[in-house]
């Protein structure tokens, strides 16, 4: 008698993390499987400890080696932690993609703004329809989040149903969009789930998201009080939020001016996918300066202290066309994403010393999280009914709490994975079964590295330490030609003694090469290495720090 197919999950990205967010969904046994892969996202480079890396995205070699048999990449929605990374990984894997019409038109927008995007064909979905792929059949259940068509997706199969949440949370008032289909999701529990793949960025919080209607209220209050220029900075994704601003300048008679390609990008999106249908139209940045302060909002991008975007721009008052003055307003209509605290803290002080005011999530309800807290994680669940619950899209603590949460809540079996790890769902008893390859690529100006490649160990060495350049001209009997060339980049002119490094290094230099063994002196190699040695050490010495060395020894 055969065996039954095995339904087998894995993450390659967004698990014991945020961001980067890919997983996979596999049917078959273990030398023939089907694969359905679910979202392909990106997460931010962080200056301090990847200097020069824009973008990480997830290592897909597997999926690569198993393309063939990899039937669809199905999105959940547009964000770019999400389906940041298509454009650069889908030419490696060339699948069909699935998604709902505003994320294709957000995905056509930004193929557009690239120098040449690849031609990547993707399928547009009807949200709540349910579309068969290879074994999968997978049903788009429509969810509320901080961008426009979420949705988590009910992978239905032989082995049983899998509910992959996607980012959700309960907003029984959402500006824009459906709230979450709670009487699908119950159906789908009275049917019988298998597993809850369940987002935890908010599992150690209590209570519950307030609701998008709110945050509006609030705009709009904060707007009315303002009596100078109002900013505005949020996510360029929450339509809703964008709505709410625009609502709110109505109300009190001011013109919305869009500053920034990557809101301008979604407002024409959301226009053209009727999201902002009956709003009025919005003002070019070139018309901020003809109206009058009371009468004019600036919509910005650059909430996460990003340093070319539109309110890192202003802060700085380098930005052509909009200026902010003492007693105008800034209200961040965000929340700072974990490692971008001190560019965003930099901004918020750089407008405080101009004399603007500052308005945070911190003392008024300007913004509210697009994922669930524990009250609407024990919500999902009661619906749902699961019998196995894994917590994802969190880092450690996240992960454990959603568990330890859905363990109180009755769900008989829960399971804690890492990226790669391959687990079966069933039929029989969860686990995991495999390791599967996983790991980072970095984007590094216009190439994808590897995380061990050579570009990014070096440069984290070039950030902290610096570089010293040597270059020797030897003759044929291994004497020196001329005097060394030194150049040090990165490294201090003095040490603590006020003695100059450079005059120490060359110093040391000569006399490294004048006490080497005549034959050493004519291997260029073995000269080189006794060199890089000795500067490495020389400047350890005097400054406490050994940087990168490069020798030079070219025979004369």
């Amino acid at each position: 008698m055969a065996r039954p197919d095995e339904l087998t999950f894995a993450p390659l990205g967004g698990v014991g993390e945020i961001g980067m967010n890919l997983s996979i969904y596999g049917l078959g046994n273990r030398h023939q499987r089907s694969w359905l892969a679910v979202d392909l996202g990106v997460s931010f480079g962080d200056e301090e400890h990847l200097p020069g890396i824009d973008l990480i995205m997830p290592d897909i070699r597997f999926l690569e080696k198993e393309r063939k048999n990899l039937v669809a990449l199905v999105l959940t929605h547009a964000h770019e932690d999400h389906f940041g990374a298509i454009i650069d990984l889908w030419p490696k894997l060339k699948c069909p993609i699935y998604a709902t019409q505003f994320s294709a038109a957000l995905f056509e927008a930004k193929c557009a703004s690239e120098r040449n995007p690849p031609k990547i064909p993707v399928t547009v979905v009807k949200s709540g329809s349910r579309i068969d792929l290879g074994p999968f059949n997978v049903e788009f259940i429509p969810v509320a989040h901080s961008i426009p068509e979420s949705h988590a997706l009910a992978i239905h199969t032989s082995a049983g149903t899998v509910l992959h949440t996607g980012d959700w949370k309960i907003d029984p008032t959402p500006i824009i969009g459906k709230p979450t289909d709670e009487r699908r999701l119950r159906e789908l529990g009275d049917a019988g789930v298998l597993a809850l793949i369940g987002d935890s960025t908010n599992a150690v919080r209590e209570g519950r998201s307030p609701s998008e209607t709110e945050v509006a209220k609030t705009i709009t209050e904060l707007m009315k009080a303002a009596k100078g220029r109002v900013a505005v900075t949020t996510f360029a994704s929450n339509v809703a939020r964008l709505r709410a601003v625009a609502d709110a300048a109505k109300a009190v008679g001011r013109e919305v001016v869009v500053v920034g390609r990557a809101m301008e990008r979604v407002v024409q999106v959301a226009r053209e996918t009727g999201y902002l249908n009956g709003v009025q139209n919005f003002r070019g940045a070139d018309l901020y300066g003809h109206f009058p302060p009371d009468k004019v909002v600036a919509l910005c991008t650059g909430s996460q202290g990003e340093p070319r975007a539109a309110l890192s721009r202003i802060a700085n008052d380098d930005h052509p066309q909009v200026t902010l003055n003492k007693g105008d307003c800034v209200i961040f209509s965000s929340r700072t994403i974990p490692g971008n605290e001190k560019a965003v803290g930099a901004i918020i002080n750089g407008l405080v010393t101009q004399g603007i005011e500052v308005i945070t999530d911190r003392t008024h309800l300007v913004h509210v999280s697009g994922h669930p807290r524990r009250d609407e994680l024990r919500d999902m669940i009661s619906w749902v009914r699961p019998q196995l619950l894994i917590p994802v899209h969190g880092e450690a603590l996240h992960l454990f709490e959603h568990a330890k949460l859905a363990r109180a809540a009755g769900v008989p079996k829960t399971l804690i994975c890492r990226d790669g790890d391959l687990v079966k769902l069933g039929p029989g008893d969860p686990g995991i079964i495999e390791q599967l390859p996983s790991g980072r690529l970095y984007k590094d100006g216009s190439i994808l590295e590897e995380a061990k490649s050579r570009a990014v160990v070096e440069r984290k060495k070039l950030a902290f330490a610096g570089c010293a350049f040597v270059a020797i001209a030897m003759t044929e009997k291994g004497e020196l030609a001329d005097d060394p060339e030194v150049d040090l980049v990165g490294i201090p002119e003095k040490n603590t003694a006020g003695e100059v490094i450079d005059e120490i290094v060359f110093d040391a230099v000569v006399s490294i090469v004048e006490g080497l063994p005549r034959a050493r002196r004519r291997d260029p190699d073995a000269t080189a290495e006794s060199v890089r040695r000795a500067v490495r050490a020389v400047i350890n010495e005097h400054w406490g720090k050994k940087p990168l060395c490069y020798v030079h020894v070219l025979t004369v």
